[in-house]
């Protein structure tokens, strides 16, 4: 049992280190944002355009990521994903015009989506494997990046304003991270899951090529999609609703951003033991109604304090969300894990616009509502999958769906 936990908690490290890397080089270069628009002669359009660019390069990357999942396995295709963004970072601080940065970032998006489904097969597969929970985890170690990353960035701004070092350095500590992953990595003859996670699944069935998303993977698409749209429109418009509609001040507004993070990174530190004790289904159920209606209720009640304590609904309620669904689309298969996150980056890109589009019409308090019936719709979409959970193979050495090469 010490051994079985020993390499448990390796292999565990090992798959963290990605879901770090991961976060750390997204936060490296959007962190240094303004030093790109003044160095490249940027208006906010072209930045903003720079912005979404690198989120349709993952958005349209599923294709190719299914086929690399099939060709070379999820720890290949980790491994490689990552060099490549480590080249990206280093090639995107000497770019010399707009559109060559343009063509870095789309690149760069497809990479980090590709490194988002092998680093998730991954967890999935740590959890098959010993039969323990262990995504929810995993996503906290990406926000602890992007936390680290910003502290370096900050460090590295009172220096110097130049983006070239700040770059060099933020890729030995990448390297250094997928030198830390590299030897622990499950291998693509990973011990089998017992059963599949959710209704729909044609058991020991295995396709090769690009086949139809049977009824499950189109509800796990759906779910993903209204997930994303929540965590992306909190933190890109919660401060200002804060600001313009609950009046709070200007030290004031931010806080939002700041309280569903932390409650968030938290939330997902605990998330696995309650992914153990009441199931999937009830903690992505249950915690997408908490977010959506204590949102709602937040907006009925008006003011800041209200505000706060919705926003720390919805970064409670959706913490384990997104990691529960990884493990359900990862067992569906590579070619399903690819096209869930891919529809999540869709609603990352396109819920906040969304809110946009209805506050201008409206006001911001209906863009907000909109968050919270989409938060809600995450709990009704999962109503239409079976969770079950993770257990141990029976017998070693058997191919696994979620990582193993020619899957699907």
């Amino acid at each position: 049992m010490p051994r079985v936990l020993d390499d448990f908690r390796r292999t565990q490290l090992a798959i963290a280190a990605l879901f770090c890397f991961l976060g750390f080089q997204y936060a490296t270069w959007a962190s240094r944002i303004p030093a790109l628009k003044e160095r490249l002669d940027l208006s906010a359009g072209e930045v903003g355009l720079l912005l979404v660019v690198t989120g349709a390069g993952a958005a349209a990357s599923f294709p190719l990521i299914t086929f690399l999942m099939q060709r070379l396995g999820a720890r290949r295709v980790a491994l490689l994903s990552g060099l490549g963004l480590v080249a990206i970072l280093l090639v995107l601080s000497v770019a010399p015009n707009y559109p060559t940065a343009l063509v870095i970032l789309c690149v760069d998006g497809a990479a980090v989506g590709c490194l988002n489904v092998a680093m998730n097969a991954q967890g999935a597969a740590l959890e098959a494997v010993h039969g323990r929970t262990a995504m929810t985890q995993l996503h906290a170690t990406f926000s602890a990046g992007s936390f680290l990353a910003a502290l370096l960035s900050s460090g590295v701004t009172a220096l110097t304003s130049d983006i070239a070092p700040h770059f060099a350095a933020a890729s030995v500590i990448l390297l250094l991270l997928l030198a830390c992953a590299r030897p622990r990595l499950l291998t693509d003859d990973a011990p089998a899951a017992a059963s599949p996670p959710v209704a729909g699944q044609e058991k020991g069935k295995r396709r090769r090529g690009f086949a139809r998303p049977t009824q499950a993977v189109l509800w796990l698409g759906c779910a993903m999609v209204f997930a994303e749209v929540v965590e992306g429109s909190m933190n890109d418009w919660s401060a200002l609703y804060l600001k313009d509609i609950a009046h709070a001040s200007p030290q004031v507004a931010p806080l939002g951003i700041a309280v569903i993070s932390i409650v968030m990174v938290v939330a997902r530190l605990f998330g696995d033991g309650w992914r153990s004790r009441w199931g999937d289904a009830r903690v992505v159920r249950v915690g997408s109604a908490v977010a959506g209606v204590g949102l709602a209720l937040a907006l009925l009640a008006g003011g800041v304090v209200p505000a706060l304590i919705g926003f720390a609904c919805v970064g409670l309620g959706v913490a384990a969300v997104a990691p529960c669904l990884y493990v359900a689309a990862a067992a569906e298969g590579p070619q399903a894990l690819s096209v869930v996150a891919a529809t999540g980056t869709t609603g990352l890109l396109v819920g906040p616009a969304v809110i946009g589009f209805v506050a201008e019409a409206a006001d911001l308090a209906w863009g907000m509502a909109v968050v919270a019936a989409s938060a809600v719709a995450v709990s009704l979409c999962t109503t239409r999958l079976r969770f079950v959970p993770p257990k141990a193979s029976p017998e070693a050495g058997t191919g696994t769906d979620m990582v193993e090469k020619g899957a699907m």
